[in-house]
């Protein structure tokens, strides 16, 4: 199943979608189709809330979306995936909790010493973009960087998780893009300065749910920057598996439904290039993982 955000007709505003071999249905109206909308406390406009439903009620919902195409299109419910914009898939998270340094080629090519625990720093809602959204740097940076990664996102809630449990509360997972000013960065110790930018964090183009990924540790992460293959790695090589993430993270906060962890960038980032490849407007980034789709962001002249 793949959740997406959507909007239509040039409409700013955001609903939950699912996307099918029809096209994308709209979520609440999926719900209606189903009875599942008679649940008084989801909203199912909100993909937030539809990752915290139960296996067994995502099912029903995708099952709904493709049983139901003919009644959703009468109904100006199914959309043409080319017809609408795809946002965040997550647009409202109340986390967005990013790894450093998750893979060792990475931390060997920034010369620095693999971490003994996972490092982990914050964006904010302002950093999320749609998978085919531009990316616009800020005037005070001229080092603009990409991290191809894997993000899952919370489905089930919880604190202080065992780690053969962590998957359990997993929804889903999805293409990320943590685009950095490491100028930025680098003058701020904490990294703040650098990651939480407006359209820093591209991803989508969907929530994959998890009964359609075999394995998140075997998945091929690529990053092209106008065409060049710039990183080829893959899950595999992750200091830290995802359900180690998620464990460790549990002990310090409780994670909710929604919540984004993006799981830390392969090899071959431009400020590790001789001589370094940072972006410039016109640049075009792409990121792609094994059965979760791809994103495709251009730069633009800085805001």
């Amino acid at each position: 199943m793949k959740l997406v955000s959507f909007a239509t007709n040039g409409d700013q505003s955001m609903t939950s979608g699912i996307q099918t071999g029809a096209g994308i249905a709209n979520t609440s109206v999926v719900a209606a189709l189903t009875g599942l909308a008679d649940a008084p406390s989801v909203d199912f406009g909100s993909t937030r809330a539809v990752v915290a439903l139960a296996p067994s009620q995502l099912g029903a919902l995708a099952s709904a979306a493709e049983a139901h195409a003919g009644d959703l299109a009468a109904q100006g419910a199914l959309h043409a995936i080319d017809s609408v914009r795809l946002g965040p898939p997550i647009i409202d998270p109340q986390k967005i909790i990013c790894i450093g340094l998750n893979y060792r080629d990475h931390a060997e090519e920034a010369g620095l010493t693999a971490p003994s625990v996972p490092m982990f720093f914050a964006k904010f809602q302002n950093s999320l973009a749609g998978p085919t959204d531009p990316i616009v740097p800020p005037r005070s940076t001229s080092k603009v960087d990409y991290e191809g990664e894997l993000a899952v996102v919370i489905g089930q809630p919880g604190r202080n998780i065992p780690v053969e449990q962590a998957l359990d509360h997993v929804a889903g997972a999805m293409v990320f893009n943590d685009v950095s000013a490491r100028d930025l960065q680098m003058a701020n110790n904490l990294w703040t300065g650098g990651k939480a930018i407006d359209t820093f964090g591209p991803c989508g183009p969907a929530v994959v749910t998890v009964d359609e990924i075999p394995d998140l540790q075997s998945l091929s992460v690529r990053t092209h920057v106008n065409g060049q293959l710039v990183q080829d790695g893959n899950t595999a090589s992750m200091i830290f598996s995802v359900a180690e993430l998620i464990s460790f993270l549990s002990e310090i906060m409780t994670l909710e439904p929604g919540d984004i962890i993006a799981t830390g960038t392969p090899a071959g980032i431009g400020a590790a290039r001789t001589p370094p490849l940072f972006l410039h407007p016109g640049d075009v980034v792409e990121v792609a993982i094994d059965g979760l789709g791809a994103l495709r962001n251009r730069v633009t002249e800085a805001a």
